[in-house]
């Protein structure tokens, strides 16, 4: 069990938590959710002992004594380290906990608890498992990340864990899988502190849900009532229909485009000069097949995708499929890969490294991982007036405000400003990376995931912000690389599907969301639609 009791944060005489209570029983799930920046982190973390530096903090903290308090991060690349293998770091885990055993049945038996907590955090078996065991953090797709973070939780016998957006990122088949393994960690009588935008995977886990605002709590309760008959205004306004219905219902976004490509890995058509042709042979990740021995592992093959100025191409398929790696490409950040890349009609270099500064600019990438695409020690603002001064040689001061009305448009309030990246949370953090690539006035966006650490309402504003973005007469064209697929019917003009790094399936958004045609898309469309309910006591079924 976990208990907080009056809890009263303040950073730099600012008050972030005001008289926060609420207790995590053995056994359950209680759900904190709330806005970007509510609160909900520095919450969860208090569970663990650990707070914004500087924190002057009131009030009292209770924590079972029979186990660790495990945690899993919005960003789980910040707690992963980059210099060891996914594989040694849990088998060091498992060892650890496991000292009486003789050191030769010691290690037979950390390796078998390893491979249950990956197969428990829904990782691959066998030969994949094996292959992702020597990969390093950075060789791994969020969603990959985010689970072996669970893994290690698992591993360490955590009695409270506290998953901070833990579906986030996730393709909804795994998604669903990842539901049902929290569901089964509570079983275990684990205390889980839910922290979620995810207002789906509340309704199919939480027993209790904490209603977070502006550092205060404003409704509180047992999931079924706070969830079905929610007594605050904010509460329902965070509970209105999540499903994006795009800028403009009049003009449907997803009607079939004249740029239309035949699905299925059909020969490509020739786009207009004034879009993105990418054109990747095979893109390539370092592996070893053994000790002492070198290769790579392929992780695209056979891709030609193109997207009109003005036109939305979303990227859809399972953690680990290849869809960021595609992006990488796109933007000149992935070292080994074969093929061909032109915008406007026009080639450019593979690498960033050989663009010239307006070819850099042309193309710009809004990371899944926002936190880790900024500065720690500059504030956010500046940041982002540099990149107008970099890359469009504006003057400072002008770059400045560009970067004061960027904020306002993406809805980050002028109380922002001079934070630094710790002061800010991962979705104002999110708003705030699209700010800045909107700076250098690309050709070319990559938005990776760009909705995925935001509550609903936030979700909303930022699907209207980039379905007018596209109307207007210079717009850029989107790669949008999302696992929500009632984003993508949003904003997409088209869908392409990825599968183990092929394009499996490819068409008119409505169409391949509506009538897919390949097995797997089935599949994903199916799982995006469920929403059936976890058996246990205490579970809500509520529906959408």
């Amino acid at each position: 069990m976990a208990s907080l009791s009056g809890l009263r944060v303040d950073v730099a005489g600012r008050r972030i938590l005001h008289d926060i209570s609420l207790t995590a029983r053995a056994g359950t799930v209680t759900a904190l959710v709330g806005a970007s920046g509510s609160g909900k982190t520095t919450t969860g973390l208090a569970l663990l002992g650990e707070y914004p530096p500087g924190a002057h903090v009131e009030g009292r903290v209770r924590v079972a004594a029979d186990g660790p308090v495990g945690y899993i991060p919005q960003h789980p690349a910040a707690v992963l380290n980059p210099a060891r293998r996914v594989g040694a770091l849990l088998h060091d885990i498992a060892r650890s906990q496991l000292p009486r055993l003789p050191r030769r049945e010691r290690r037979p038996a950390a390796r078998a608890r390893v491979l249950e907590a990956l197969a428990q955090a829904q990782l691959p078996e066998g030969a994949a498992g094996e292959a992702l065991l020597r990969r390093y953090p950075h060789q791994l797709s969020g969603g990959q990340q985010q689970r072996v973070v669970l893994a290690q939780a698992l591993l360490l016998g955590a009695r409270v864990i506290v998953a901070d957006e833990p579906t986030t990122g996730q393709d909804a088949l795994t998604k669903r899988r990842i539901v049902a393994e929290l569901d089964r960690v509570a079983r275990r009588g684990i205390a889980l502190v839910l922290l979620s935008h995810d207002l789906d995977v509340v309704r199919e886990l939480a027993d209790e849900v904490v209603v977070l605002r502006d550092g205060r709590v404003v409704e509180s309760g047992p999931a079924g009532r706070v969830l079905g008959a929610p007594d605050h205004p904010w509460t329902r306004e965070l509970l209105a229909d999540p499903a994006p219905t795009g800028p403009d219902d009049s003009t449907p976004l997803h009607e079939t485009p004249p740029h239309e490509a035949p699905a299925h890995g059909a020969p490509p058509h020739e786009a207009p000069p004034a879009g993105a042709v990418i054109r990747v042979a095979a893109a390539r990740y370092p592996s070893r097949s053994g000790a002492g021995s070198g290769g790579s592992a392929t992780a695209l093959r056979d891709i030609d995708l193109d997207v009109a100025a003005g036109a939305c191409l979303a990227i859809v398929g399972r953690s680990g499929s290849g869809k960021t790696t595609l992006g990488r490409c796109l933007a000149g950040l992935h070292r080994d890969w074969d093929g061909a890349l032109t915008l406007a009609g026009t080639a450019l270099p593979s690498s960033i490294r050989a663009r010239s500064t307006p070819q850099v600019a042309a193309v710009q990438y809004v990371f899944q991982d926002a936190r880790a695409a900024f500065d720690e020690h500059r504030s956010v603002l500046a940041q982002t007036a540099r990149t107008a001064i970099r890359l469009r040689d504006v003057p400072a001061d002008e770059a400045l405000k560009e970067a004061r009305t960027a904020f306002a448009r993406v809805g980050l309030t002028p109380d922002l400003h001079d934070r630094r990246p710790a002061r800010l949370s991962g979705g104002e953090l999110q708003r705030a990376a699209l700010a800045r690539s909107l700076l250098a006035h690309p050709s070319v966006l990559i938005c990776d995931e760009i909705t995925s650490g935001l509550d609903a309402v936030s979700r909303r504003g930022i699907v209207e912000l980039l379905g007018g973005l596209l109307r207007e007469p210079t717009a850029p064209s989107l790669l949008l690389i999302t696992h929500d697929l009632d984003t993508a019917a949003a904003l997409a003009d088209e869908i392409a599907v990825l599968d183990a790094g092929e394009i499996v399936e490819r068409g008119p958004a409505e169409r391949v969301l509506t009538a897919p045609a390949h097995p797997f898309t089935t599949s994903l469309v199916a799982a995006a639609r469920w929403h059936g309910h976890v058996r246990g006591p205490g579970r809500t079924s509520a529906a959408r």
